[in-house]
């Protein structure tokens, strides 16, 4: 168990090539291990974005996958833990597809898979957005232990989400991740709102490797990917471009915190009753 780690998101411009994506996360990910990485986190679908037929073509299934194939090997290769984004999944008897995030540890083994639980359908800044056309969502919240941390898996939309982060954090998460391909739209007004306040209120660290730039689907997604503390101080701040950015999360930051502001203790549950819904 370390009571320090140092972790590292990637953040990248992926198009509908997957082999040249492939080709550039391999090397963004040497780039992390240099810099001392204990923890490697990639964005959203790294390995494919694209229309529908885009993902159905790139979808792997976990056993046979070139992807997964590939951050196993990274993961053992630099020893570290590769928190993997997110990447399309196909899975036998279905029809659609997952949006999957999986983690390998040092050893390269498969220790964690998370599916999206909330699907992007919106209409915003003028345009039309429907991940249920290829994708379902999942319907478990998953906790993975890394490098004796407990952290939090999550993807993108899924920030918009509180309840899904408090389950988290009861569940004993100190780090939640938020791989992502947020809209440039949305990400001005929200995107360092939404992640600094999924930290501040379940006081643990938040990870949050994004897509920059034109994707393969045209438009143009945000950026700024950010490691945040449980006091919401932003720690590392990615520029506009493909880069990697990198900060020492420490155990002890978590429980000087949560002993000033122990609002996780101070929760009243039986106060608490979902509405009925209509």
């Amino acid at each position: 168990m370390s009571d320090r780690i140092r972790l590292a998101c990637v953040q990248l411009t992926s198009g509908t090539d997957k082999a040249a994506n492939l080709e550039k996360t391999e090397r963004l990910v040497a780039r992390g291990a240099s810099m001392g990485a204990d923890v490697l986190a990639l964005p959203e679908k790294w390995n494919a974005i694209g229309d529908p037929g885009v993902l159905h073509d790139a979808a792997e299934t976990i056993e046979t996958g070139e992807s997964v194939e590939a951050m196993r090997g990274w993961a053992k290769q630099h020893g570290v833990t590769l928190i993997g984004g997110s990447i399309t999944e196909q899975r036998e008897g279905r029809e659609k597809l997952s949006n999957t995030s999986l983690v390998f540890d040092p050893a390269g083994e498969l220790v964690a898979t998370y599916r999206k639980i909330h699907l992007f359908d919106v209409d915003v800044g003028g345009q039309a957005y429907r991940e249920s056309e290829a994708e379902e969502p999942g319907d478990e919240a998953v906790v993975a232990e890394v490098e004796g941390w407990p952290v939090g898996l999550t993807i993108c939309y899924d920030v918009r989400f509180p309840e899904l982060y408090r389950i988290l954090a009861l569940e004993g998460a100190l780090l939640a991740t938020v791989p992502a391909h947020f809209t440039l739209h949305t990400g001005k007004d929200h995107w360092h709102l939404l992640l600094r306040a999924r930290a501040v209120e379940n006081t643990f660290y938040v990870a949050a490797p994004a897509q920059v730039g034109v994707t393969g689907i045209g438009r143009p997604s945000y950026g700024r990917s950010l490691i945040v503390d449980p006091w919401g101080t932003v720690l590392a701040q990615a520029p506009d471009e493909e880069t990697v950015i990198s900060a020492e999360l420490d155990r002890a930051r978590v429980e000087e915190v949560r002993r000033q502001l122990p609002s996780l203790a101070n929760r009243q549950p039986s106060a608490y009753k979902w509405p009925v819904q209509v």
